[in-house]
């Protein structure tokens, strides 16, 4: 077998602030499947624990991860580990507007919402209720080859947890970042509220989902489990849509399909721009 010669190097930015967790397990997960479809590349990952210890990565790296994580995304303001995160994300930004070889970075849900702060493309709320478990997410037009959706259907279901949202996108940041929003909250013609912005993608290296794409039906089954969420969604949805919830993640076209394709499509993506001589499997 042929030694590894080269490496792509992950940073991954814990935001879960010490919270039990299964976003950083599936996170991991994916980065050593796709670690293992290339022969002659290491994909290596390390790990910052942001929010609760202020580790932040240096530029050493080719691509980062920012997952999810609880509470408000207001309540690290004036904080060290909130301006040490904006410091990373503009020293990126600034490394991309002068360097051929870009820096890859992918945000996820609470780390959207910073995303939303930083880059300021929508209003960053709170939502009149907690969304949990497992919903259908939509494409929008400028979604059609966007590449971390591709084959994806319309609509797709993924894992959302929020109790903040990104809504009332800024046009003008949007034009001024020739920046896209990908995907939309589901449709909800009983509800007079805004439908949130569910994925944006700020350049050709840096994108985000509101939504959970890292999640696999065990780390759904660990949520599920829990009474109080079992509890909040029968309360919600009834009892019927929390059995069609678990339902749904045993379907091979749900969240197994998202989870499959959107960071993974990611990460790949990012390797065929650092690394185009590589091949995978």
């Amino acid at each position: 077998m042929k030694l590894k010669s080269e490496e792509i190097k992950i940073a991954i930015l814990d935001l879960y602030n010490n919270e039990e967790n299964q976003g950083i397990r599936c996170i991991k997960d994916i980065i050593n499947e796709i670690d293992c479809l290339y022969p002659s590349l290491s994909v290596n990952y390390e790990l910052f624990d942001t929010r609760y210890k202020n580790e932040i990565p240096n530029l050493d790296y080719n691509i980062f991860i920012s997952s999810g994580g609880p509470g408000s995304p207001f309540e690290g303001e004036n904080t060290p580990w909130e301006k040490n995160y904006f410091s990373l994300l503009d020293s990126i930004w600034n490394f991309n507007e002068g360097n051929e070889e870009k820096k890859h970075l992918f945000f996820i849900c609470h780390s959207f919402q910073l995303m939303a702060r930083f880059f300021e493309f929508g209003e960053v709320v709170r939502r009149n209720s907690k969304s949990f478990g497992v919903m259908p997410v939509h494409k929008t037009e400028l979604a059609k080859d966007e590449i971390i959706l591709k084959n994806l259907p319309e609509p797709f279901y993924a894992a959302d947890f929020r109790e903040w949202q990104v809504v009332q996108p800024n046009q003008s940041k949007i034009d001024e970042l020739n920046a896209k929003i990908l995907c939309i909250e589901k449709f909800r013609p009983h509800v007079e509220l805004e439908r949130a912005i569910m994925a944006v993608r700020i350049s050709d290296e840096i994108v985000g989902t509101q939504f959970h794409p890292e999640a696999d039906p065990a780390s759904m089954y660990f949520h599920f489990r829990k009474p109080d969420r079992k509890e909040h969604v029968i309360s919600k949805y009834g009892e019927q849509k929390y059995y069609d919830m678990l339902a749904l993640l045993e379907e091979e076209n749900a969240i197994k399909l998202t989870r499959k394709t959107v960071i993974p499509n990611f990460i790949k993506n990012a390797i065929i721009k650092l690394r185009p001589e590589v091949k995978s499997h």
